[in-house]
Order: structure tokens, then sequence, then C-alpha cells
């Protein structure tokens, strides 16, 4: 390795609507939730990740928090800029001489436009990075679970991330049909709010309703393990003061299920679009949920029965994204068909 390979700094990143993950050396090095704090007078960054989380929906008018992505794209450039740009100082931070030149291989949902991809392409060019690829998120994710892509084998991925849900059939190292839709994890935590201050008169925050989801998130209203009530506290819309009430998955189920059926809808509809030849395959594999969504109790089961094929949760779903990116990365080469 000469002098330019060693000042080289290698990042996967998945720069998602929810967290942001970065591997370096094949180490988790950044899992933060994709939120920035700044002063709206000096423009100054406060703070980013996890502490910017901390002071979401509790700001006083001098500070305020951007989330730069929405549903899987850059909503807000500069902000995301910085993001990217304070990430990379976390994994710096113990760095005591000069700036490494950057090779990023950054994931994108399957279903962005060219202007959108040049958003995420440029934020990450003036973070720093010289060299930088994308890579499709289903793409990503089937490498991830330990897919091999290239192969005349049809895969289908589930992907289900905070801004989009992605599916797509994979073949021979290439996306063959794929089916993106605006119904993901913060839909869910969107349709929570909802459902409390319909149900139970209850105005509750959005981390809050993150919680709920992560507790007693369900797919179905009857599950075989399922977990105990959850006690939430909120604003009483009649009186204005706050109080506590205790939550049932099977309420969490009721209050998700036009969203998961917008889900069902569309991976049924990328069935449809499958050739096939490569249907007959699915028949074999299966389908596999990855993204937080897939932690969602019970949504493997629902989707199975709506499909009528056996449906599996990856190993460690939330980090399945990254790892392919990574696993992108080391092998650029043996990717460059599918990196763009």
């Amino acid at each position: 390795m000469g002098l330019l390979g060693f000042l080289t700094q290698e990042l996967a990143i998945d720069l998602g609507t929810a967290n942001t993950l970065i591997i370096h050396k094949d180490k988790l090095v950044v899992d933060e939730p994709s939120i920035i704090a700044i002063n709206r007078t000096t423009k100054e960054v406060i703070a980013i990740g996890k502490e910017a989380q901390k002071m979401h929906g509790k700001t006083h008018e001098e500070i305020k928090t951007i989330k730069p992505l929405k549903d899987g794209v850059i909503a807000d450039f500069q902000a995301a800029e910085h993001m990217i740009r304070g990430f990379i100082k976390l994994i710096n931070s113990k760095k005591k001489w000069g700036s490494p030149q950057l090779r990023m291989v950054i994931c994108i949902p399957s279903g962005i436009t060219e202007v959108e991809k040049r958003a995420v392409k440029e934020s990450a060019e003036r973070a720093g990075g010289k060299e930088v690829y994308m890579i499709p998120e289903p793409m990503a994710a089937a490498i991830g679970i330990g897919i091999d892509v290239a192969e005349p084998m049809g895969n289908m991925i589930i992907d289900i991330g905070g801004g989009t849900t992605e599916i797509a059939v994979i073949a021979l190292a290439g996306i063959v049909s794929d089916e993106s839709i605006r119904v993901a994890g913060n839909e869910f935590t969107e349709d929570i709010i909802e459902y409390m201050r319909r149900q139970h008169n209850l105005m509750i925050g959005e981390r809050t309703a993150e919680m709920i989801k992560m507790e007693v998130g369900a797919a179905l209203p009857e599950l075989e393990n399922p977990p105990e009530d959850y006690a939430v506290n909120g604003r009483d819309l009649m009186t204005g003061i706050p109080k506590q009430i205790m939550i049932s998955y099977s309420e969490i189920a009721l209050a998700l299920d036009k969203s998961i059926s917008k889900i069902e809808e569309a991976v049924l509809k990328a069935l449809e679009l499958t050739p096939p030849e490569l249907s007959a395959d699915i028949y074999q594999t299966g389908l596999y949920l990855t993204g937080g969504g897939a932690l969602l109790r019970g949504l493997d089961r629902r989707i199975s029965s709506k499909t009528k094929l056996p449906v599996y949760v990856a190993e460690d779903p939330l980090r399945a994204v990254v790892r392919g990116t990574s696993i992108a990365l080391k092998n650029i080469k043996s990717y460059k068909t599918i990196l763009q």
C-alpha cells in the first residue's frame, strides 16, 4: 500500500431518513439518528445525531432541529452536508494530523430521480468525499444478508426503512423489477400519533410515538408472545393537563393496519411484475425482510399469509444495508456494475 492508499479513508454510509450508519474498517463507527440542531441566528451547528435527537420537540426559538432527509432523499441540502461532515468528524476526532482522502459508497433508494441522486453525491463531495459511489438500497440489503446477487437466481428483498419501503427482485447483479413506496417507519409513527389523538384524546410527540412503536408495535392483533402493555404519557386534549394511559400491542396493530396494507399491495404488485422464470425462483427462495420495519412484531407472518410465500426476517435487519454497502466498498471492482 502506497502513501496515497494510507491517506485514503474508506467509508460505507447508509444515509437513512431515520438513522445514519457508517462502517469504517469493518467496524460500525457511527449509528446515530439523522438529525441536526442549529442556532437560528448564527447558523452554527449545536448538535448532531443522538444529542440533537434529545433536543427534538423541546427547543426554544433560538434553536431548531432539522431532519435533512425526507422519504429517503435529501430535503435540506445544507443540513445534510453539515450532518455528513459532523459524522465524519466523529470518526476522525482522535486523528492528530490532516484529513484523509475519502472514498465513500452511499446507499440510495432504488426509486429516486437523477436530481435526487445528484443531491446525495454533491452533499457527500462537499463534506469531503473525493470518490463517491452509490448503491441501490435493496441491492445493498441483498449483499448484506449474504445473497450472491450475481447468480442467475431470483431473490425478492423488502427493505422497510424510515422514509421508504423498497421492494426489488434481484438477479444477475441487477434489479429486474422494483417497487418503491413512501410508506415506512415514519408513516407508522404518524399513524400512532393520529390514533392516540383520535382514540384517546391524547397528544403525544414523535419521540413518544417512536417508543410506543418499539415497545408494543405489531402488525397483527394476535401474537404468540405478546409484549406487555406500555404506559404512555401525553397531554389530555380535553383538559390540557398531562396524563398517562396504558396501551396494548393490539391497539397499535389496529393503528398501523392501513399503512401495512399499502406495503402488502406494493409487494403483490412487485410479484405481478416479476418475469415468470424469476417467479419460479422466488417460490423456492421466499421473501427477505430487512430494515427497521422488519422488526415490527408479526409483520413476516402477515406478509406470508397475504402472499402464501415464506417470509424471512434478516439477521440484524437494521444493519443489513450498511453491511452490504461495506462489502461493495471492499470489492469495488467486483461490484463495479452495481455501483452508480
